[in-house]
């Protein structure tokens, strides 16, 4: 088939804009899968076929949400669970959840004192955000021992010059603890840009609502199972008491038909103005959403001119293919199958009066 100068000018554009709508759709990849905080839900559930989806909880500034709100959604969970038929065994659990808020605290090493951001956390935090640990190792719940912080790799330099610190004494607003390990912050573009680079640490829910006397939650993460689509979403939404915060699925937010979603109302998502206070985590996601909201938006710009020539040209091929077939082949064939039959009943004209 035969195209003119102009028709292989605009093939080259076509195949040019579906290389670069292919360049965007890796680099968003690329971006969303450097967030291991949004990925808790994949990890979670492994070989499992059983659905997964993680929910973040962001609480107002004046919540009263304790532990003992924490736990008794624990409770109602497992009730829910189980009456809608779900089925785990005797020492697992169906589901994983964490909670943090933040602070300042005064902290004082051989080096010399300073007042720092803290990150007090519950449950199994650092299975929802794995900081990339230089020395020691994590806390969690079930520690046998409370007094274990985590320093930044920033923080531990200046209390005391280096990273390998693990069973160090420190002391937390005149309280002594015990350095269990040092941890690498995020490394991917949006975190950077999301946490400001101020030193900080981590310690326990635990320790820190004993030292402020203050039983106030930030920030609750689950990983719970989706038997059905929705139902995640739809069971923390009726059972965690969070009516006037905010509840995210990190699991599907950066699917391609969400992100195209979000493109659409990117100028009134920059302008927000809730009551509630993102961590630095969060801030990262919504970094990198923005950043894929518009990539997407390019790759779907860029990669239809390529889609729409080609259905346009296989509808072409087809249309040509049947208008060949009735005109040409057809008629071809037909008479072919005629001069075939005409050979052989000459054939046996002649046989028959021995010719």
């Amino acid at each position: 088939m035969k195209y003119s100068r102009g028709k292989k000018i605009w093939f080259v554009v076509c195949a040019v804009l579906l290389l670069a709508a292919i360049g965007c759709a890796a680099v968003m990849y690329a971006v969303s899968s450097r967030l291991l905080s949004q990925q808790e839900a994949e990890r979670w559930r492994g070989e499992n076929e059983q659905e997964f989806r993680q929910i973040s909880c962001f609480l107002p500034f004046d919540s009263a949400v304790g532990l003992k709100e924490i736990y008794s959604f624990r409770y109602a969970l497992l009730d829910d669970l189980s009456a809608a038929g779900l089925e785990w065994g005797e020492d697992v659990y169906p589901f994983i959840d964490a909670w943090s808020c933040e602070g300042k605290m005064k902290i004082s090493g051989d080096k010399g004192s300073t007042d720092a951001p803290v990150l007090a956390v519950g449950g199994q935090f650092f299975e929802f955000h794995p900081l990339r640990l230089l020395s020691g190792s994590y806390i969690a719940e079930g520690d046998l021992s409370p007094d274990r912080i985590l320093l930044d790799h920033e923080l531990a330099w200046e209390l005391f010059g280096g990273t390998e610190l693990t069973g160090m004494r420190v002391e937390v607003d005149g309280v002594e603890f015990i350095v269990g390990g040092v941890v690498e912050r995020e490394d991917d573009s949006a975190s950077r840009r999301a946490y400001t680079g101020e030193k900080g640490f981590f310690m326990s829910y635990d320790a820190y609502r004993t030292i402020v006397g203050e039983d106030r939650i930030d920030c609750y993460e689950v990983v719970l199972p989706e038997p059905v689509k929705g139902y995640a979403a739809q069971l923390a939404a009726d059972r965690f008491p969070n009516k006037e915060g905010e509840n995210i699925v990190n699991t599907e937010r950066f699917s391609f038909e969400r992100l195209l979603q979000l493109a659409r109302s990117l100028p009134e998502r920059a302008a927000h103005g809730g009551k509630v206070r993102y961590p630095y985590w969060e801030n990262a996601a919504r970094i990198a959403e923005n950043e894929c909201a518009v990539l997407a938006l390019a790759a779907l710009g860029m990669g239809a001119p390529a889609v729409l020539t080609a259905l346009a040209e296989l509808i072409r091929l087809l249309a040509r293919g049947k208008t060949a077939l009735e005109e040409e082949i057809l008629p071809k064939a037909k008479e072919g199958v005629e001069e075939t039959v005409r050979r052989r009943a000459r054939k046996r004209w002649e046989k028959k009066h021995g010719r």
